[in-house]
């Protein structure tokens, strides 16, 4: 009414302040938020003059308001801009102050205005000493702008300073958190020396700290993972399992536990590490990375399905882009598993969903695209098409700086020119890069495992037996140390086609039917058809007919499921992915000149 201009007696004269944030916030909060309602009530506040804090109160609001709900970015700047300068100049009042930073940081960030956030945020760190939570939100935060530039090195510093503050204002929970996420990157950096000595000070945080249990197991998983991840880094599957086992154990103390709403006392504790419910995806996660390259294909799978039952749920409520990344993990994990069980018209499509995650987000994109070529390299191999196998790991090979992913890369790469037969110039450059003899490039056990077995491969496609036996027995000998399933398949199953060749029968059949064995345990369904293959011939030479009729029996079954599969797989529009090596993922898929119904319609 027109007596709200008035202002009543003294006093009373931000009633009609109070009575239009309230409105405001009811709108806010309704279901749905009424956004318009909201920010005209919102608007009207600023015509009046209000008070400083008042005024950059507003202008906080309104900038969050139309940052969070609506497209209207150049606004939300505007008042944001006018929130951190008028605030600036009020003293004390920090919510205001440093809300208004790191929103208007966040959305410069949104708007690729990195260098205008970064000054920002420093100044805003620089002035928030007295403030702890503040302070160390805003270090966080400018340490993840750092890593999203890939700039380690000073995200690494800025989270030794964070922890060292949260040390000296008695939080060490807080300091546990920092130390831990610089972990992290030192794993990401592959700074092993200096990783060793901050987990064993974290580890030792971690158990001495006395506080809220929920708070405390989720920086036991947070530890736990850096340390599965490390081993899984380094190829060292049977050493993890303690780790591992720990790590589930952890994560079903915390879905027992109720989340108390007790804040703690000290505000630098007001941090968490990740949602419960995240957590829980993050340690299905990590089994189903060590299930595949362990070779328990079927663990795989049976984790692979929880994790993104549980993915498609959260991502109903939660738009977080952590949901995608895990999703996107997991998927390149599957599609490894299903090439080697044998599903590779399913791979197909599943590297087709990766393709459709990335196309939504550039970032997800440029970190996984080397990736995404492996994996199609792979699937070629699997479909015998080695001219595209050799495009789509010389793509991923100039797109990724990963050590490990490189390796894997030119062993794979390695094997098409074995397979191809003609390329020995290009082979032998190859395998000197991975020589596991000397200078082998990574710390991985396991793919300096498979460079012996590469190498084995190779030379008995040279016939060069006794040099092929020596580096069979060297893959072996690791393999078996550390439970690498499929690698000792693989060697056994070769070593046995060696002494096949070399007409020592029982020593043949001394290899190939613990590899047969192997082979169905994980299951390795090339290996089955090369073993079934084998055992037909063995048997024959030793006059065993029953035998040899069975195993022709096997391998006529294997057989005939992988060309049913590789049939369905080329007649996917999919299919077509195998062309594309440059930009982003291509939208559509045509189907080619052949059968439009996949043979998955008839199954």
């Amino acid at each position: 009414g027109p007596a709200a201009g008035s202002g009543g007696p003294a006093g009373g004269g931000e009633s009609w302040y109070l009575a239009l944030l309230g409105l405001a916030e009811h709108f806010r909060t309704s279901s749905p938020p009424k956004v318009r309602l909201c920010v005209h009530c919102l608007q009207a506040v600023l015509p009046r003059k209000p008070p400083a804090r008042m005024e950059a109160r507003t202008h906080l609001q309104l900038g969050s308001v139309l940052y969070h709900h609506t497209r209207n970015g150049d606004q939300a700047r505007g008042h944001l801009e006018k929130a951190w300068l008028i605030s600036q100049q009020i003293p004390q009042f920090e919510d205001v102050k440093f809300e208004a930073a790191s929103l208007l940081s966040e959305l410069y960030c949104q708007e690729n205005s990195v260098d205008t956030a970064k000054p920002l945020l420093r100044k805003a760190i620089q002035i928030s000493q007295q403030t702890p939570y503040w302070h160390c939100r805003l270090l966080f935060q400018l340490a993840q702008l750092h890593t999203l530039e890939k700039d380690l090195v000073s995200a690494c510093d800025l989270l030794g300073v964070g922890a060292e503050y949260a040390r000296v204002v008695g939080s060490e929970y807080t300091r546990a958190l920092f130390l831990l996420s610089k972990g992290m990157l030192l794993l990401m950096e592959r700074k092993l020396q200096e990783v060793h000595p901050l987990l064993t000070l974290c580890g030792q945080i971690v158990e001495n700290w006395q506080g809220n249990p929920i708070q405390k197991e989720s920086l036991r998983v947070f530890f736990l993972v850096l340390q599965v991840t490390h081993y899984l880094d380094a190829g060292q599957v049977k050493s993890v399992k303690p780790c591992l086992k720990q790590l589930q154990q952890c994560i079903q103390t915390i879905s027992t536990l109720h989340d108390d709403e007790i804040l703690p006392s000290n505000p630098a504790d007001l941090f968490h590490w990740l949602p419960k419910e995240h957590m829980c995806v993050l340690v299905y996660l990590v089994t189903v990375m060590h299930s595949m390259q362990a070779g328990y294909l079927e663990k795989a799978q049976k984790y692979t399905d929880k994790a993104l039952m549980q993915l498609e749920k959260l991502k109903m409520l939660d738009c977080s882009p952590i949901l995608s990344s895990f999703q996107v993990i997991l998927l390149e994990h599957i599609i490894m598993c299903r090439l080697v069980t044998g599903h590779k018209a399913t791979a197909l499509q599943e590297i087709s969903q990766v393709c459709q995650l990335c196309q939504q987000s550039p970032r997800l994109f440029s970190n996984h695209a080397a990736q995404l070529h492996t994996l199609l390299g792979l699937y070629c191999i699997s479909v015998n098409c080695m001219d595209n196998a050799e495009a789509q790991f010389t793509t991923a090979l100039r797109l990724t700086t990963h050590q490990e992913l490189w390796a894997f890369i030119v062993t794979n790469l390695a094997s098409v020119y074995i397979r191809e037969g003609n390329r020995h110039q290009e082979l032998y450059s190859l395998l000197e890069r991975i020589n596991p003899d000397h200078n082998f490039p990574v710390s991985s056990h396991c793919l300096r495992a498979a460079a012996f077995y590469i190498r084995g491969l190779f030379s008995f496609f040279q016939g060069r037996y006794n040099e092929a036996k020596r580096f069979l027995r060297e893959t072996l000998k690791m393999s078996n140390a550390e439970d690498l399933n499929r690698l000792t398949a693989c060697s056994l199953v070769l070593l046995g086609h060696i002494f096949y060749v070399l007409g020592n029968h029982r020593e043949s059949n001394n290899m190939v039917v613990p590899a047969m064995q192997l082979a169905s345990k994980i299951p390795d369904m090339s290996v089955q058809l090369w073993s079934s293959a084998l055992l037909r011939d063995l048997n024959k030479a030793c006059g065993n007919a029953m035998d040899a009729h069975e195993a022709a029996q096997m391998h006529q079954n294997f057989s005939q499921q992988l060309l049913q599969d590789h049939i369905e797989a080329c007649s996917l529009p999919e299919h077509n992915l195998i062309t594309w090596t440059d930009g982003p993922p291509p939208v559509q898929f045509q189907a080619q000149n052949g059968p439009t119904t996949s043979l998955a319609s008839l199954l």
